[in-house]
């Protein structure tokens, strides 16, 4: 299994309201996971909007679409599970 960022990626648009849902609600499952969120306005990438434009808000992992339009909790936890935190070891 390749490694995971550990970011989620929210492809979003400022006047956007299911962006600010989606954001809202992926918030504490972020939190539960260690993961980070970046948000990303697609209305200042113009290659983003071009191929995302009518599915936006979108959430993506290292490019990997996760869901859009609204969070789907169920996949983003079952995609979270697939990637869990390698253990560092300790000297002792």
């Amino acid at each position: 299994m390749s490694a995971c960022s550990g970011v989620f990626t929210v492809l979003s648009r400022q006047w956007c309201h299911l962006c600010h849902e989606l954001i809202d609600a992926l918030e504490p499952i972020a939190q539960h996971y260690g993961w980070r969120i970046e948000v990303v306005d697609v209305d200042r990438e113009p290659e983003l909007e071009a191929r995302w434009d009518e599915l936006i808000p979108v959430l993506l992992v290292d490019g990997a679409e996760i869901c859009h339009h609204r969070l789907d909790a169920e996949a983003v936890h079952a995609f979270c599970r697939a990637f869990p935190i390698e253990s560092q070891g300790f000297a002792g």
